[in-house]
């Protein structure tokens, strides 16, 4: 439900950014500035991109584990999209992920949330009184070749 509700939200959103954006400078403007973000987007997508791969890999070869770098890539990809999708809305969000600041912020917390769920997960199958959902049986064996 609530893919649908951004599923339609935001294009809608965008349409009512556009007209009120459009009216104040202009169709032609309008269309000017939409090209242009996301053409400085995709530049600074990329170069930011290639500097994470570049971090990965180095995090990699000193024996780290890179999971919030990895999850800063996944953001800068998502960021690329929002920017090379028509909008304003879409474009200021893309923006905001490129700033290193705020994308390592999310990542950090996206990693940090990841990880105490699975701790949670763990801890709720091996506590004190779990029971497995098994029978136990009683018995021997003879192995016979």
């Amino acid at each position: 439900m609530k893919f649908l509700l951004l599923f339609i939200g935001i294009p809608l959103l965008e349409i009512v950014a556009f007209v009120q954006i459009g009216g104040k400078i202009g169709a032609l403007w309008t269309v000017i500035l939409t090209v242009l973000t996301a053409f400085i987007g995709a530049v600074l997508v990329r170069t930011q991109g290639l500097q994470t791969l570049f971090k990965v890999k180095r995090q990699l070869a000193g024996g780290e584990l890179p999971a919030t770098t990895m999850v800063e890539g996944i953001l800068l990809l998502v960021c690329g999209a929002m920017l090379l999708t028509p909008g304003f809305i879409t474009d200021t969000l893309g923006f905001l992920g490129l700033v290193p600041a705020i994308r390592q912020g999310v990542a950090k917390s996206i990693v940090e949330n990841a990880m105490i769920t699975q701790v949670q997960r763990h801890q709720n199958r091996s506590g004190p009184g779990f029971d497995q959902g098994g029978t136990t049986i009683e018995g021997q064996f003879r192995r016979e070749d």
